[in-house]
């Protein structure tokens, strides 16, 4: 079955409604490598009851509308689904660590960049807390369908990439991720089986089962935190950036990183493979 463009596009999803408290705050940031080093109190605050605070990246967890591309009236091979782009911006600072929150998603693009290059579907997502209906963050994310191209959609425009200095990074960090960082992240609710089961990693192509993009963009935002925000969440108010290659559970990411003015730009790379994981990043820091 050939992707349904005339009902995907302009898609609407039906609200989802998000309760999360305190312990899934925790969860989220254990996910993305927060609390690897006990003694260190500025990652405590991220893993601790104790002056909790959320991480800004949180927000792409929240109000998530679920495995809704597995749903067989949308054509789509979901199986070769990948991410390709996320940002997000907070616009109420600091995230709180526990609310009801409400997301409403919707498809604002589809590309077709041909039967052999698969397409492009863009959307985004409002969150919204649910006792004042105050705009808490709005997400932006591009997803790449492998397997979805030559529906005869329109091949473009696709949004420009922000760019990267040619100079060498100003700071490098080095974050470890553990073997079973995937089967962590997934609790905090990204339950696609391309993270966990090795026979469907296999049949989208991968020798094992990756880790989730969001998570390797979660171990990212911990880097700009570090390098630029002395672990002040309140101090990032947006980020985003492309995903192009995998990880793999237990590899290294390097985040490589530039400022200019408030604006952090970034890359991120697997020390193990040399080779670049997340591009064309961008983080935007408040006064």
């Amino acid at each position: 079955m050939a992707l349904n463009y005339r009902q995907l596009m302009g898609l609407t999803l039906p609200d989802a409604v998000n309760a999360y408290t305190q312990r899934d705050t925790m969860l989220y940031a254990l996910g993305v490598g927060l609390g690897a080093d006990p003694m260190d109190e500025r990652q405590l605050r991220f893993v601790y009851e104790e002056g909790l605070k959320a991480m800004p990246s949180m927000a792409v967890v929240l109000g998530h509308p679920g495995m809704w591309i597995k749903d067989p009236q949308y054509g789509l091979d979901w199986v070769k689904g990948v991410h390709g782009e996320q940002g997000f911006t907070i616009h109420k600072q600091p995230l709180p660590t526990a609310a009801t929150v409400i997301g409403r998603t919707k498809v604002t693009a589809i590309v077709d960049k041909g039967k052999e290059k698969g397409a492009i579907m863009y959307s985004e997502r409002q969150i919204l807390d649910q006792a004042s209906g105050e705009l808490l963050a709005s997400l932006t994310q591009s997803y790449f369908l492998r397997g979805d191209g030559g529906f005869g959609g329109p091949d473009g425009p696709t949004p420009p990439v922000h760019g990267l200095p040619d100079s060498a990074p100003e700071k490098t960090l080095d974050l470890p991720t553990l073997p079973r960082a995937a089967l962590i992240y997934r609790l905090s609710g990204d339950y696609n089986p391309l993270h966990a089961d090795p026979k469907v990693a296999k049949a989208a192509g991968f020798p094992r089962p990756i880790l989730h993009g969001l998570c390797t963009f979660g171990v990212a935002t911990h880097a700009i935190l570090a390098g630029y925000c002395d672990y002040d969440p309140a101090r990032l108010t947006g980020m985003q950036a492309r995903f192009s290659s995998p990880v793999y559970p237990g590899e290294t990411i390097r985040a490589e990183m530039w400022k200019n003015g408030n604006v952090v730009s970034f890359r991120a790379r697997v020390l193990e493979r040399d080779v670049v994981v997340l591009n064309n990043g961008r983080a935007d820091l408040g006064a």
